[in-house]
């Protein structure tokens, strides 16, 4: 059976969010492909909500046949999900992250949203990851085999030029200044590294958790790094372009991270990463990879020691500069693109309403 129309519940963001940006993308995509994709923005608090928004959640989707759901909406609402499907409607839940990994809440708080989470996505018809290392943890964590992965894609951008001479090299960490994120343990592996020549600049929505932004503001200036380290808040256009294009390294010290866009973001531009392992990231910067020279390092979540080590053995080393470079130049051709996750996404879709 043909896909004609799609119902696609979402939660946007106050300030910029990969997950946004891949929903957008996808349902420009969609609709590039003759799909008429009928957006509906719920608003919330989400994913903890109560009652009357689970309700309201419900009553938006009985007014499409077939949905694609932002797994932040069905975490929140399970019963919403059971509800419309019992009413004959199809709906497929897009994970993009794991609500109860979000550092910060209780145990109690934790718990009740993974439980949640499982529900919902049991009661639904499929279910499409943004990772195949999130596709893992879906069956890992609540037994949900055989998830669709439509990765993220990235476009193409002019490539970051190595430093000009007697220019020390520019790190660079874009995200949202959160606990989850993890600036923190950057800030500590830089404040190892006062020896060697560097400046690092830290991008990113600084209004999600203003106590948190004051800590790391506050830890900049008690280690030192006031003069090298560069806190930026959120940068949009030319100017985070030119962020970009004077950046030699990219540093993701998510503690939680399904995929990591701007992994890829920097790969499009030619940058290396050194990101935590075991996450999403680490897979990301794989991407396109052909031979078995990584496009940069990995470490420990959490622990600043190994950060800083990586971080030393990158800033000396000449030969592992290139390497990685060449590595990141390298994979750029061979990245994935919106086109293929598009058309990922619509695949699954389209099987899940084949009778039988």
């Amino acid at each position: 059976m043909p896909l004609h129309r799609l119902g696609f519940a979402r939660w946007i963001s106050a300030v910029p969010s990969g997950g946004n940006r891949y929903d957008d993308e996808v349902a420009a995509g969609l609709r590039g492909r003759g799909i008429d994709v009928a957006e509906y923005a719920v608003p919330g608090r989400w994913p903890v909500v109560g009652q009357a928004e689970g309700r309201r959640l419900a009553e938006v989707l009985l007014a499409e046949q077939d949905w694609l759901v932002d797994n932040i909406l069905a975490a929140g609402a399970p019963e919403a999900i059971t509800a419309v499907r019992a009413a004959g409607r199809r709906v497929t839940v897009l994970v993009h992250y794991f609500p109860a990994d979000e550092i910060g809440w209780s145990r109690t708080e934790r718990d009740r949203l993974a439980s949640a989470e499982g529900q919902a996505l049991a009661a639904a018809d499929g279910t499409i990851a943004t990772s195949h290392w999130t596709a893992a943890q879906l069956d890992m964590r609540y037994g949900i085999s055989g998830a669709a992965v439509a990765v993220p894609g990235v476009e193409l951008a002019p490539c970051s030029p190595p430093p000009a001479p007697g220019e020390p090299p520019r790190l660079l960490w874009l995200g949202r200044i959160t606990r989850t994120k993890d600036p923190l343990t950057l800030v500590a592996a830089l404040a190892r590294l006062r020896d060697l020549g560097w400046t690092a600049r830290v991008i990113g929505p600084d209004s999600v958790d203003p106590a948190y932004t004051r800590l790391v503001r506050a830890a900049i200036d008690l280690l030192g790094l006031g003069d090298r380290v560069a806190q930026l808040g959120p940068r949009t256009g030319p100017q985070l372009e030119a962020d970009w294009a004077g950046g030699q390294l990219l540093i993701s010290t998510s503690r939680v991270e399904p995929f990591g866009m701007v992994v890829t973001e920097a790969l499009a531009r030619g940058i290396p990463s050194v990101v935590p392992a075991g996450t999403g990231a680490a897979e990301a910067q794989r991407s396109g990879a052909a031979s078995g020279i990584p496009a940069g390092g990995t470490f420990r979540s959490g622990d600043d020691h190994e950060l800083a080590a990586v971080l030393r053995g990158w800033l000396t080393d000449p030969r592992r500069r290139r390497q990685w470079r060449n590595a990141a130049m390298a994979q750029r051709s061979r990245l994935p693109t919106w086109r293929t996750t598009v058309e990922a996404v619509l695949a699954h879709i389209s099987e899940s309403l084949e009778p039988g």
